[in-house]
């Protein structure tokens, strides 16, 4: 699971495969991100960007999480275009959390839901 600091910047890259989304993560500079894990080591903002190659104007509504109140994710954000959301993490609690993108499209009134990609923050120092 990658390392990542403060402020960093994630792309959800979507692709269609035989009519259905994929997910696949990468950091700005291209390295991919298996599975979208990363582990946080201090306080920070992750930001999450939405490339939407499907053609069906996908757009982020929300992060659904399996377990909302673990501590790991202190708060979210949704950008109002709906490309960006970020996520507060205090590094507060140690543990790991794992969550969805929920997102809209311009093809039905259907919600899409991405794979469950996983934030772990290791113990403080």
């Amino acid at each position: 699971m990658p390392t990542t600091q403060a402020a960093s910047l994630i792309q959800v890259v979507v692709n269609l495969e035989n009519g259905e989304p994929v997910f696949s993560y990468q950091t700005t500079s291209g390295q991919p991100l298996p599975n979208g894990d990363i582990t946080v080591t201090e306080a920070g903002t992750l930001t999450y960007q939405l490339v939407d190659n499907t053609g069906k104007g996908l757009k982020f509504v929300g992060v659904g999480f399996t377990t909302p109140f673990d501590g790991i994710i202190d708060a979210i954000t949704v950008s109002s275009d709906g490309q960006l959301v970020q996520m507060l993490d205090m590094d507060r609690s140690a543990g790991s959390t794992k969550f969805q993108f929920v997102l809209t499209n311009t093809a039905n009134t259907l919600m899409v839901l991405s794979p469950d990609p996983e934030v772990k923050n290791l113990p403080p120092n």
